[in-house]
């Protein structure tokens, strides 16, 4: 049976969880329903909608209305019509249904609940446990602070070319801030020249001068290579991910700057890229312990690439760290029920969370971020997966 689900914050595309509609949607009464068509209820929670400025230039694709109001295609496009016919939109072919109408004054009244939106690629069950927690920590603290935060996310928006899926999308939401996670250097590009307000959770890639909080990637893995080259180790490699992210950017740069300071002249700096995935780590592994003289220390730039690391190894025969050394650049919570513990270094998503608190609440009080870049230095937990020789 079709119907409409009660309040919630509406998001711009397929999300993990189902979407829910915005707080008019509740109103809608059993009596009503019994007198009143589907597709009336749903143009009637539409006219709610737009009257209460929940969308801005535009609608949301019907897919996404469609999955608010748990209705089909057929009965949404049934109030859409209505509301064609009413004036209140205008279907504009390849792009949605445009909002026609003025908003309500009492959407932007003083003391209104603010929204921030965290928009990355991928839906929150492929984050890592470390990046939910912080979320988790974050959604917290914003409530305490009279906001929410609600999650959307889509490649289509971290692409080479996002500029117009990001003008619709910012065009549909009433967003007082965005909060880019895992963001490529076109989608920074778009926020910063569309001086649409902003904070990235990573870091911003050269030239783009937007507030961001990250953990410094370029000190860790300087850091790392001179522990691995302290431990006797001078055939050490970099296992990165090929994400385009600034950060495996900086943490590459840092790791080779670590091994040429230290003047140690057999000690010459190895990189190789995966795409995050089992089989192409797979490859990468065996392609280094293929080597005539392959390394005998990693640095692996992704905690759940550990994993399948430590699982290609035990393959080929190869114990931890009796043959190979191995630490990793980020942390989990699985990881301390590793054995051995690995060496890694560690930050808590309360304190990432504390620190990106900051620039979003300047930017929701209307103020100057004070400080544009955020840096934090984790500690280094020396566990026990990396052999002194």
């Amino acid at each position: 049976m079709e119907g409409l689900t009660k309040a919630g914050v509406v998001p711009a595309n397929k999300t993990p969880s189902q979407p829910k509609p915005p707080k008019h949607a509740a109103n809608m009464s059993p009596s009503s329903r019994r007198f009143t068509s589907l597709p009336a209820q749903v143009a009637d929670a539409l006219r709610q909608g737009i009257d209460q400025g929940a969308w801005k230039d535009w609608l949301p694709g019907e897919r996404t209305l469609g999955e608010m109001y748990q209705v089909s295609r057929k009965t949404l496009r049934k109030a859409l019509a209505q509301l064609q016919a009413e004036g209140l939109v205008k279907a504009e072919h390849g792009l949605g249904n445009r909002i026609m109408a003025p908003k309500s004054r009492k959407s932007r009244k003083a003391g209104t609940e603010q929204v921030v939106a965290l928009l990355t690629p991928d839906p929150m069950e492929y984050m890592r446990p470390h990046t939910l927690l912080w979320i988790n920590r974050l959604k917290s603290m914003l409530i305490e602070n009279g906001s929410k935060l609600i999650t959307l996310d889509g490649r289509k928006y971290f692409g080479k070319q996002p500029g117009g899926a990001l003008a619709k999308l910012n065009a549909q939401q009433s967003i007082a801030c965005w909060l880019l996670a895992n963001s490529t250097e076109s989608t920074q590009r778009w926020f910063h020249d569309h001086k649409v307000p902003c904070v990235i959770a990573g870091s911003c890639h050269p030239g783009i001068d937007l507030p961001h909080v990250d953990l410094d990637h370029y000190a860790m893995c300087r850091h790392a290579a001179g522990v691995l080259l302290a431990a006797g180790h001078t055939r050490v490699a970099l296992l990165n991910e090929r994400s385009g992210r600034a950060g495996d950017a900086e943490s590459e740069a840092g790791f080779i700057a670590g091994v040429r300071d230290s003047r140690r002249e057999a000690a010459v700096p190895l990189v190789l890229y995966h795409d995050h995935t089992a089989a192409s780590l797979s490859r990468a592994i065996t392609r280094l312990l293929d080597m005539p003289n392959p390394p005998t220390a990693l640095l692996v730039s992704n905690s759940a690439s550990y994993l399948t690391v430590i699982s290609v190894l035990a393959q080929r025969g190869l114990r931890v760290p009796a043959d190979m050394s191995v630490v990793s650049r980020d942390d989990e919570p699985f990881l301390s029920f590793l054995v051995p513990t690995p060496s890694r270094y560690t930050a808590g998503p309360y304190t990432f969370a504390k620190k990106i608190l900051r620039p979003l609440m300047q930017i929701l009080h209307g103020e100057s971020v004070t400080t544009r870049s955020i840096r934090i230095i984790p500690d280094y937990h020396k566990g026990g997966s990396l052999r002194v020789l």
